[in-house]
């Protein structure tokens, strides 16, 4: 099944999409999506062509995709936040026949691009897609270094749509809050695909705002969400935060460092939801999670299973390989393809246990910490600081030691008394390891995020190296 055919199958209602007070209804986003199409194919743009767009979290976005999946063309989505610089690396790499943007994104610097509105006539030809062509051209988030244009199909994306509603047991009925860019992973697959299959309503945010966020969930009786644990820290740390407000509520999913036991425990009796962790990227998006009706004890300390046709696997390095319907097809580089797909499976990188099929990710080849020839883990690490009481948020990372290669270091963002000392005595009274106990502790007012939201660990770690710690 094409994106286009499952998005057409679903119910309709009045209020599709929300975002800054307008409400689109299926009807009304079907006949945007379709002018648009339409207009492309009078440019002479359709099946196999790619559309690269830099839009803003909104209604124009979600056209854009529907508008090419409509006549076959792959839509390239490049992040809000992404510079000249990555945007000339993904342009080199997608090579588009149409660049779209806003007046004030990063891309309408480019002497080709275009704006939305100004795309208009033209007819929508008739068209039979199939499921095994390109649908989506999406970048990494650029963490573990330079972006990866990753290619995925009908096939996979449809998959991992219908999966996600059964996991989480969605019905129209439902609404989401997205606050996460709709060209990024998480944005695109619970704010466009997900809601827009089941005939749910999404509520998108232009720009996160935990008190905003707390208006939302309250006037659109918002029903889940997904996201890092940052915006559920600061949805529960506003000064304006009501349990009452957020009764509507009933799943939090949680993806990204710093799901730890404390934060779950903490988010599920606050906000009185089911709060599970899950565990994805945008080469395999959710890729293991929590079924809804899961023993609720899995939920906070794995990051879920595989369901359907889903495979995983942790080779002798303790790197986690996974395979199965929702992965990518590959990059658009030929070598980085043949480096991290290999036999149907996908290298992720990430250090992983598995014990009867649940999967804890432990943190990264590249997140480890090696001290003195000790291979340690920031995840373990981060998990100890953030039992602690007065520990609000915790990173891990490593700092260069002439005697010891690297030393644990940690930056803490703490709502009580927290230094080196206190961290010495909690962790021997946990009882780890005395080599995974951080030698350094640096106590910031928040933590530096990546525009997924994930924590930029580079940043912070390079504090260290420059020895620009304020």
């Amino acid at each position: 099944m094409t994106l286009d055919e499952l998005l057409a199958a679903a119910p309709t209602r009045p209020d599709l999409v929300v975002h800054d007070g307008d409400r689109v209804s299926t009807a009304d986003l079907f006949r945007r999506s379709r002018d648009l199409a339409g207009a492309l194919n009078a440019r002479g743009i359709g099946h196999g062509d790619r559309v690269a767009f830099q839009l803003p979290i909104g209604v124009d976005a979600v056209v854009v995709y529907r508008a090419c999946w409509a006549v076959g063309v792959v839509p390239v989505a490049l992040h809000p936040m992404a510079g000249r610089a990555q945007l000339t690396h993904a342009l080199e790499q997608a090579e588009p026949a149409l660049l779209l943007a806003t007046t004030d994104a990063p891309l309408s610097e480019f002497p080709t691009a275009e704006a939305v509105a100004d795309l208009t006539g033209g007819a929508v030809p008739a068209f039979e897609g199939d499921e095994r062509d390109d649908a989506l051209v999406m970048f990494t988030s650029g963490s573990t270094g330079v972006p990866k244009g990753v290619v995925h199909t009908h096939a996979s994306l449809s998959y991992k749509t219908a999966e996600s509603i059964d996991v989480h047991g969605l019905t129209a009925d439902d609404a989401v809050l997205m606050p996460a860019p709709l060209a990024h992973v998480s944005g695109l697959l619970h704010g466009v695909l997900v809601p827009g299959a089941v005939g749910a309503k999404t509520v998108l945010m232009s720009k996160w705002d935990p008190g905003r966020a707390l208006d939302l969930i309250e006037q659109e009786a918002v029903t889940w969400m997904v996201g890092p644990p940052t915006f559920f820290l600061g949805v529960m740390d506003h000064p304006d935060f009501d349990p009452a407000r957020v009764t509507s509520l009933r799943l939090v999913s949680c993806g990204g460092a710093g799901v730890s036991p404390a934060f779950a425990a903490r988010a599920r009796a606050e906000l009185g939801v089911v709060v599970k962790r899950a565990y994805g990227s945008t080469e395999a998006p959710t890729i293991t999670t929590s079924r809804h009706d899961d023993p609720p004890e899995r939920m906070v300390t794995t990051d879920g299973r595989a369901f359907g046709g889903s495979e995983l696997r942790v080779d002798d390095d303790g790197e986690l390989w996974v395979r199965g319907p929702e992965l990518a097809r590959g990059y658009l580089d030929a070598d980085r393809t043949a480096e991290h797909f290999v036999d149907d499976w996908f290298r992720t990188g990430d250090l992983a246990t598995l014990d009867d099929g649940w999967l804890t990710i432990t943190g990264r080849l590249g997140d480890r910490i090696i001290r003195g020839g000790e291979n340690i883990s920031a995840t373990e690490v981060e998990q100890h600081l953030e039992a602690h009481p007065a520990v609000r948020q915790a990173v891990a990372v490593a700092e260069p030691d002439e005697r010891l290669g690297e030393r644990v270091a940690a930056f803490v963002v703490a709502t009580d008394e927290f230094d080196l000392a206190i961290c010495r005595d909690w962790f021997e009274q946990r009882g780890a390891a005395k080599y995974i106990t951080p030698e350094r502790i640096e106590l910031v007012d928040e933590m530096p995020v990546l525009a997924s939201g994930k924590v930029d660990r580079a940043a912070l770690a390079s504090r260290l190296h420059s020895g620009g710690v304020p």
